[in-house]
């Protein structure tokens, strides 16, 4: 019976394979090697550990799996097909086709029991220590003894390319440093990369650098071995107190005459010939495309049996605890359905003019400090900067190894791994994450926005010290292009909040919104509160006038953050000392504007009144847009430099008297 299942293992592996091969070639792109070597590990990992139900792949209790080498999706998609996910044989027929369901790289919502979208290499991992991380809080939120309602692994498959890149090791850091045991990290020791063997480039003691950041380091010789890999994922399991790094040695293209232990398996189709090679040396039938025998898809479908008796276990045990804990059962309701727990924003202070002036990075810190002791899944941090963005909770201690309840993260000087843990954290589900740093430190993170944005997760990401205003760290830490390059990344919300109750708004919108991730771009210099923002019903719409002139205004000044308070004082001189009837609009959020309603945008920007001038203390582009043709800019076009922060904006052009002089040149040309 043994030798039976043995050869029933082999046969279902070799169907992965020959499956991955198949869809590459049909497809005449993708990366067939690698999942040729992984087919073994995925195969054990799928049939004999991963506690997951294929009919329901959102269950809440389910072990994550990420495959962060993205490049590798044959495998993921073949794994799901045979286990049972929806997968039809003709979505692994449709690789890489316009609409289909198995898209080059795993796409989160495009593909049941994709749990993230991976390709740009490393950021799987960092994605899978924020699985782990929320996995680790929840458990220690909400489990009660005999109740263990949260009890679940993260496993992540990565490869050579993943652990060069920066983003992983700023995460893996960080998971040895929590002792986030329930996390397990297959790596694709293939010794293969495009440009050749790694040696040309990498050369470091991998197992020694994981155990140097207090991992769990096992070692599996031969990828073939189907119980040295059971082991060592049990050793994994095992390893409570460290997460676990599987050093897998594989063979690229396993199987294949040509391109065995070659780079060029890596990106590119076998080709006819060599796959009737490769299924020879299988022993399965060379003839035969998507091929996959009646006894391979018996094997793996059991899993769907399996998996209902996961989850109705689960449910039983959850019944339970909703009996006896029925407030716990309701706020672990609100979580995993992303539901705002009701009074969450009561507490939240209004301002007025007479309170005196406050810089919008103190006012964020108020508003995220009303907010978090009514909305329990506020959990997030800093990237070693909460002093400066006020982005610590109050109300609780530090998430640390063995004091996961508390929300507070210290994500260290790990900006590219903060984002790319925050995507982690919300993808597991039953947490609303955030993560601050400084706005010209947004470069570090754009790559997990934008992984985010595609993927429409509602993150927050809190940039301070939002201008040149900076001051005196001078142009290295004076953001100038950025608002301009969060602006370009498709669905990320950029928000430039003018005083304390547009950020208070700022805020409110961001937590409603369910869809795309906001960034909040906020004042380090104190800026006076606006008469009237604290009852502002507009702010939503992304642009809204806060000095009104009329139809017949003789010009408009657009503005947003801090330029808004000082477009107010140019106008009001324009106004009293020359004559012209001036409107001025706050406009945080082009995003939001561009969703609004078009007889809302026309009120705003009424399209008969031509002479505009746009007020931002950074780069111009993009306003022209709103400015058109007989518009002007006030911005700026270069570095900026050291000097007490109102010095560089006096020197910049952005004072009263400057603005008065660029408008009047606007109006009289």
């Amino acid at each position: 019976m043994a030798e039976a299942n043995e050869t029933l293992d082999q046969l279902t592996i070799n169907t992965i394979r020959t499956l991955c091969m198949d869809a590459v070639q049909k497809a005449n792109s993708g990366h067939p090697g690698a999942p040729m070597g992984l087919a073994p590990a995925g195969y054990v990992l799928f049939k004999r550990f991963l506690k997951h139900n294929p009919k329901n792949p959102a269950w809440i209790d389910r072990d994550r799996f990420v495959l962060s080498g993205g490049h590798c999706s044959s495998l993921l998609y073949s794994l799901l097909y045979l286990f049972g996910y929806g997968l039809e044989i003709e979505d692994l027929k449709n690789f890489r086709q316009w609409g289909s369901r198995t898209p080059g790289h795993p796409e989160y919502g495009d593909t049941p029991g994709v749990e993230t979208t991976t390709g740009p290499l490393g950021q799987g991992v960092a994605n899978a220590v924020g699985m782990a991380i929320a996995e680790r809080h929840l458990a220690a939120r909400f489990n009660r003894e005999g109740r263990e309602i949260i009890d679940h692994h993260t496993y992540a498959m990565c490869g050579d390319g993943d652990l060069m890149e920066g983003v992983a090791m700023e995460a893996v850091s960080l998971a040895g440093h929590l002792g986030l045991g329930k996390l397990i990290l297959i790596y694709d020791d293939n010794s293969i990369t495009i440009e050749g063997r790694t040696d040309i480039a990498f050369t470091e003691n991998v197992g020694a650098k994981f155990e140097s950041m207090n991992w769990h380091v096992v070692e599996v010789e031969d990828g073939n071995d189907l119980n040295k890999i059971q082991k060592a994922i049990q050793a994994g399991k095992d390893a409570i107190q460290r997460p676990t790094l599987i050093k897998l040695k594989t063979h690229i293209a396993y199987g294949s005459p040509a391109k065995q232990d070659s780079p060029d398996a890596h990106g590119a189709p076998l080709g006819a010939e060599e796959i009737k090679k490769v299924k020879e040396f299988y022993g399965v039938p060379a003839d035969k495309d998507f091929y996959v025998p009646e006894e391979v898809l018996e094997n793996t479908r059991k899993a769907v049996a399996y998996g209902k008796g996961f989850e109705n276990s689960w449910q039983a045990d959850f019944d339970v605890f909703k009996a006896d804990h029925p407030q716990d059962a309701a706020l672990f309701a609100d979580a995993f359905s992303g539901y705002l727990t009701g009074g969450w924003d009561k507490d939240i202070k209004w301002l007025a003019p007479e309170d005196g002036p406050i810089a919008t990075r103190a006012a964020s810190g108020q508003v995220l400090n009303a907010i978090a002791p009514n909305l329990p899944t506020l959990m997030g941090g800093s990237a070693d900067l909460a002093p400066s963005n006020k982005t610590y909770l109050n109300c609780s201690g530090e998430f640390q190894k063995e004091a996961w309840k508390n929300r507070n993260i210290r994500f260290g000087v790990r900006e590219h791994a903060m984002g790319a843990v925050m995507s982690g954290m919300y993808l597991h589900s039953g947490i609303r994450p955030y993560g601050g740093t400084f706005l010209v430190f947004a470069d570090y993170v754009r790559p997990a926005i934008r992984v985010a944005s595609l993927m429409k997760l509602p993150l927050i990401y809190v940039f301070t010290h939002d201008s040149v205003a900076v001051g005196e760290d001078g142009p290295t830490h004076q953001p100038v292009e950025h608002l301009a390059s969060l602006r370009a990344i498709p669905g990320l919300n950029v928000v430039r909040p003018a005083d304390a109750n547009e950020t208070a708004l700022a805020w409110k919108q961001a937590l409603i919104n369910t869809s795309s991730p906001t960034a909040l771009l906020l004042s380090r210099q104190k800026l006076p509160v606006l008469e009237g923002s604290r009852d502002n019903i507009d702010f939503n719409y992304g642009a809204y006038t806060v000095k009104e002139a009329g139809l017949d205004a003789d010009m408009i000044i657009l503005a947003t953050g801090a330029e808004v308070h000082v477009s107010l004082d140019a106008a009001g001189i324009l106004e009293k000392d020359h004559g012209l009837k001036v409107s001025v609009v706050s406009m945080p959020s082009w995003e939001w504007f561009e969703k609004a309603p078009a007889p809302y945008r026309e009120r705003v920007l009424p399209s008969g009144i031509k002479k505009r001038l746009a007020v931002e203390a950074g780069i111009s582009m993009g306003w022209e847009k709103y400015v058109g043709d007989q518009g002007r800019v006030v911005s700026i076009e270069r570095f900026g430099a050291s000097a007490p922060g109102g010095t560089v904006l006096r020197e910049f052009g952005f004072s009263a008297g400057n603005i008065v002089e660029k408008a009047l040149e606007l109006v009289k040309g």
